[in-house]
């Protein structure tokens, strides 16, 4: 009986958790509600407040919630990923999933709303250092041993991909073409990348000295 209650007290939390995701993704923040919310879950609004105190509480659980939902296979892949151009080739995968799922455009509407709420802006800067972490973690991993190791701010590299995939959502609603054209020109970095690589130790050093002269 008592495993029944926990149960159900889950499965009301979780349902409470998606009708927010489906709330944000289909209405905004500005048309998220107890009642909205609620309406999407199938559950009484009262529930929004029995579970979570508050509604801007649980916009900011269900955010997190479901950003690791989605990090947890996603960096499970990247620990397959052999060099640049395969993790590229996830990026694009990704993008894919995501954008068909809405779920960018819910953290794209997330970003927006956080210029203005200092909660939101720590939520939401947790969830992207979720999709930031793994990424940095493969970066390091395949640029070690490259000319562009320790001449590079991997941090800063991990960030600016984040950065860019969230925008190219965006870009993409007006401009499919251009989304794609700028996916194809990370695809081209990655092979200029491996040239490098294949540079001799003198051409190496020099471009290594020119990398640690832009970091200062």
């Amino acid at each position: 009986m008592g495993g029944s209650t926990v149960s159900g007290t889950a499965s009301t939390r979780q349902r409470l958790v998606d009708g927010t995701i489906e709330t944000i993704r289909e209405h905004g923040l500005t048309g998220t509600s107890a009642r909205s919310i609620a309406a999407a879950a199938g559950v009484n609004q009262a529930l929004v407040f029995y579970h979570f105190g508050s509604v801007n509480d649980l916009i900011k659980a269900a955010c997190l919630a479901e950003t690791e939902s989605r990090v947890a296979p996603f960096a499970a892949r990247l620990e397959q990923v052999a060099d640049l151009r395969q993790l590229l080739a996830l990026g694009r995968a990704l993008h894919t999933e995501e954008r068909a799922r809405g779920n960018v455009r819910v953290l794209a509407r997330m970003l927006a709303a956080a210029q203005s709420d200092a909660d939101l802006a720590a939520t939401t800067t947790a969830a992207l250092r979720l999709w930031i972490t793994p990424i940095e973690r493969a970066l390091t991993r395949l640029l070690a041993g490259s000319p562009l190791s320790g001449s590079t701010d991997v941090g800063g590299l991990a960030r600016a991909i984040c950065a860019g995939f969230i925008g190219l959502e965006l870009f993409e609603g007006v401009d499919p073409d251009g989304a794609h054209a700028a996916l194809d020109a990370l695809d081209q970095l990655a092979v200029l990348v491996e040239v490098v690589e294949g540079l001799g130790v003198v051409a190496r050093r020099a471009l290594q000295s020119k990398l640690r002269k832009t970091k200062r």
